[in-house]
């Protein structure tokens, strides 16, 4: 125990590093995005992924996503989605699938008529790889890792594992934030997303992906804490990417990641029992103290101006119109287009170019109006299968503590980002495994 405390240990310094290094010297970002695969390849092949070693490069790609993105690591927007569906293949001819998950291939088979619709499309102006690239990578994406998880028998520390390897990097882009503006208060002017406290990044993506964060370091304080120093450790950690969340004025994420937090810990209270209960009366006191602490602090770093965007109002206080940044146009438009085409839809992509049209060039960042507009009646039977699979799972694997949370998560995020980066599709996936908790006594006599 005390030598995987002093490796993790390690791992986090070495990835404070790496968002050190990089900022010094950005093209190194490239050569950190060519080396996760190679690594990754070479570790699967060498232990022809006898205990789910795919699970924990994709969790570490799903990590590193938006770092690479705002380093200019990223080779292109779907480079990180293109790598998940490679090793999630690479898992298969190793270890295989369940014929049960043919629900999840019906799914794939769904999305063929949008890509001939599209395809079908004659106009000069549109390129149609690029539509089909941007709004197919997420499902298919989706589509490929619940393919491979689905009903995947694991155990509950290797789903521990899994979050914390895909924490590290989330890490590194929490150092690099820091690092691209160590001063919040000199940068922040308004209650409007900001980029300068994102890296100069997509504030909806990079809150997305600290959201996330933020639920993987409570569960590493929560449950994965052994001591007083893993107890400050991940303490400090949790409340230093809760801080950077909350000051990139995107409020998605954040909300997101809380969610998920309280949908944990009413799992918590449910399976603990009378001793576990009294401990539980004290983790909420102390997460209360540290959320209370971290939004005190954002609000003085932002002179106020982040209780006023959590509000909905502007930097005068006034109550803003739209509650959804204006994103409600969008919705309602993909609504219509589904109403005039409710059987094939309009094609992939081409919510986006009909809008060019009346001049709104802004892509859609909910993926359920985004399905239905534009694959139609196909779109609502994917939508069913996506919504009611995992809960039908989880009603016979009451031990997958995280599966409501991570489908919260998914949920949540494709109603404010859609599926721009990788995580979604494999948080999502990750509910659909087959979690077994391994009590410590059994364990020691399984070993004798």
């Amino acid at each position: 125990m005390k030598n995987k405390t002093i490796t993790y240990n390690y791992l986090i310094l070495f990835h404070l590093l790496i968002a050190l290094a990089v900022f010094v010297l950005p093209a190194l970002s490239k050569l950190y995005a060519l080396v996760i695969p190679i690594v990754g390849i070479y570790l699967v092949n060498k232990t022809k992924n006898r205990n789910n070693e795919v699970l924990l490069v994709c969790a570490y790609l799903v990590g590193v996503e938006v770092f690479l993105r705002m380093t200019g690591g990223n080779f292109n927007n779907e480079y990180v989605k293109f790598n998940l569906v490679f090793f999630m293949l690479l898992g298969m001819i190793y270890s295989s699938f369940s014929p049960s998950s043919f629900i999840y291939w019906f799914f794939l088979i769904l999305l063929i008529p949008c890509i001939l619709i599209t395809a079908s499309v004659d106009q000069v102006n549109i390129d149609v790889k690029k539509l089909l690239f941007f709004n197919l990578s997420g499902p298919v994406c989706l589509g490929i890792c619940s393919i491979y998880m689905y009903c995947r028998r694991i155990q509950f520390s290797q789903l521990q594992n899994i979050l914390s390897v895909m924490g590290l990097p989330i890490l590194t882009t929490t150092a690099y934030l820091f690092l691209y503006t160590p001063s919040v208060r000199d940068v922040v002017t308004s209650t409007g997303s900001n980029f300068e406290t994102s890296g100069g990044f997509g504030p909806n993506q990079v809150s997305t992906i600290l959201g996330l964060g933020i639920f993987i370091f409570f569960t590493q304080l929560v449950l994965s804490s052994k001591s007083i120093k893993d107890i400050i450790l991940n303490g400090c950690i949790l409340a230093f990417i809760s801080y950077r969340g909350v000051v990139t004025f995107s409020r998605g994420g954040i909300i997101t990641g809380v969610v998920m937090i309280v949908c944990l810990l009413f799992f918590l209270y449910q399976f603990s029992n009378a001793k576990g209960k009294t401990k539980f009366g004290f983790v909420l006191i102390l997460t209360s103290l540290m959320g209370v602490g971290v939004w005190t602090y954002s609000s003085i770093q932002t002179r106020g101006l982040i209780d006023k965007r959590y509000a909905n109002k502007d930097a005068l206080g006034r109550v803003k119109k739209s509650a959804l940044s204006g994103r409600e146009g969008i919705m309602d438009s993909e609504i219509n287009l589904f109403l005039d085409n409710p059987i094939l839809g309009v094609g992939a992509g081409m919510g986006k170019e009909l809008r060019k049209e009346s001049g709104d060039e802004v892509a859609s960042h909910n993926e359920i109006t985004r399905m239905l507009a534009e694959h139609g009646m196909f779109g609502i039977f994917g939508l069913l299968i996506l919504f009611i699979t995992p809960l039908i799972l989880f009603i016979n694997n009451r031990q997958h503590l995280y599966c409501l949370s991570f489908y919260l998560f998914w949920l949540l995020t494709i109603n404010h980002a859609a599926m721009r980066i990788a995580a979604p599709a494999f948080v999502y996936a990750l509910s659909l495994l087959s979690v077994h908790i391994i009590m410590p006594q059994k364990a020691e006599k399984s070993e004798g």
